[in-house]
C-alpha cells in the first residue's frame, strides 16, 4: 500500500499569498528628513530607500505635506537611483505656515504608488 502525503487546504494559503505579490515590490522608505528655515520659505532634504530596479521601477516623488493633506511641495525625482541608495534630495522655499510644528513627508514609487507610510517631520 502506497501512502501519498497530502498538502492539507491551509498550507497552501501561505505560499498563494506570497505568489499572488509582484515580484520585487518593496515600499519607499524615507529614511530621514531634516528641515532647514530660510529667508525664502524652508528647505526640506529627505533620504530615501527603495530597491529600484531601472525606468520601470524606481522612487519618482516625495511630498512634504500638512495633518489635514494638504500639499506644500513636491519634490519630482526623474531618473532612477539603482546604484545609490539611499539617497538624499531637497527641496527649497517650502511655505509653512506660522505655527505649524510638524509636516509629514509622503514617498511615491512608479509601481506602487504613494506609499501608506508617512515620515513626521518636527520642524526646528
Amino acid at each position: 500500500m502506497v501512502h501519498m502525503w497530502k498538502w492539507p487546504a491551509l498550507a497552501a494559503i501561505p505560499l498563494a499569498a506570497l505568489l499572488a505579490l509582484p515580484a520585487g515590490a518593496t515600499e519607499v522608505e524615507i529614511v530621514d528628513a531634516r528641515a532647514t528655515p530660510g529667508p525664502q520659505g524652508w528647505r526640506i532634504d529627505v533620504t530615501l530607500r527603495h530597491d529600484d530596479t531601472g525606468w520601470d521601477h524606481y522612487a519618482d516623488a516625495w511630498e512634504v505635506r500638512l495633518r489635514d493633506g494638504t500639499v506644500l511641495g513636491t519634490r519630482k525625482l526623474l531618473h532612477p537611483h539603482v546604484d545609490e541608495q539611499p539617497f538624499t534630495r531637497s527641496l527649497p522655499r517650502v511655505a509653512i505656515p506660522e505655527g505649524v510644528r510638524e509636516v509629514l513627508i509622503h514617498a511615491r514609487d512608479l509601481q506602487s504608488g504613494w506609499s501608506p507610510r508617512s515620515f513626521v517631520l518636527r520642524l526646528p
